[in-house]
């Protein structure tokens, strides 16, 4: 039983509010570097808003910055794609995956979720090159086929939806036979909703690691067209001896920090509930 102590209670909440504190002030000042012109803050840098945040976003959003092909919008556009086409393929194919290796006897079943599995030591990094000339053989250099395929294969994903079907009682595929569902149906109308805290979950984790894609974009881009926002950030500080812009660099990325955290706030019960159930 934890004791009621006033002074422990004064303790705590006071480390959480400095640890709040010194997480959002760079954010805090970042927004307030947004706000301003580029004259002030290469100035004497205010720690209050100024009066240029919507001049500064709009131009963001429909200019961009100089010496960069596309607009902070395009890029984000691009990003968007690029994180939801990920999220959503890494979870369509591990469940696929998961569902045959659990419910489907064929040879060599477990030497392929072996081989799956061995390839979580196996990151982007270390597979790039080869992955890069595939990539270039098929014709996906600067697409949005290139900055989204070769990333959608997920052994993580695929298994912790293995581990959770196995955890399914086998009577319920049972009983679904005896109705006369087939495996589609089967995986259709029961597995489906009952991953729906699992499939929750990883695509918040999945989404932001979609967003947060630097080095692969790097090499699958040259088409300005093409950029992800990290990447246009990234050329808004490639000024050599010029001025960076930023307050159009900082207005870039207070954007940047915005999908990700709708998507985490709006999907946060369902994300905790995948994390912590251990009964579906």
């Amino acid at each position: 039983m934890v004791e009621r102590r006033p002074w422990l209670t004064f303790v705590t909440h006071a480390v959480l509010i400095l640890g709040a504190l010194v997480i959002a002030f760079p954010i805090y000042v970042t927004f307030v570097a947004s706000t301003h012109s580029l004259e002030t803050i290469t100035g004497a840098f205010p720690l209050v808003p100024g009066g240029h945040l919507v001049d500064n976003y709009v131009r963001a959003l429909t200019l961009g910055p100089r010496d960069v092909g596309a607009s902070v919008g395009r890029m984000m556009l691009n990003s968007l794609v690029m994180a939801l086409g990920i999220a959503a393929g890494k979870i369509t194919i591990s469940l696929l995956a998961a569902f045959a290796i659990v419910y489907f006897r064929f040879p060599l079943r477990m030497t392929c979720f072996w081989m799956i599995f061995i390839t979580l030591m196996l990151p982007v990094e270390v597979r790039i090159l080869p992955t890069y000339k595939v990539a270039a053989d098929l014709g996906l250099l600067d697409s949005y086929s290139g900055l989204i395929f070769p990333l959608i294969a997920s052994a993580t994903a695929t298994f912790l939806f293995r581990q959770f079907f196995l955890t399914v009682p086998e009577e319920l595929c049972e009983a679904h036979r005896i109705d006369g569902g087939g495996p589609l149906r089967f995986f259709m109308e029961i597995l489906l909703p009952m991953s729906r805290t699992s499939i929750a979950a990883l695509f918040v984790i999945l989404f932001i690691y979609g967003w947060n894609q630097y080095l692969w974009p790097l090499l699958i881009t040259s088409d300005e067209s093409y950029y992800t926002l990290l990447i246009g950030i990234k050329r808004m500080l490639d000024v050599g001896e010029g001025q960076a812009e930023w307050h159009i660099v900082m207005a870039a990325t207070m954007l940047a920090m915005l999908p990700p955290v709708l998507v985490v706030i709006c999907m946060q019960k369902l994300f905790v509930r995948g994390m912590t159930e251990t009964e579906k």
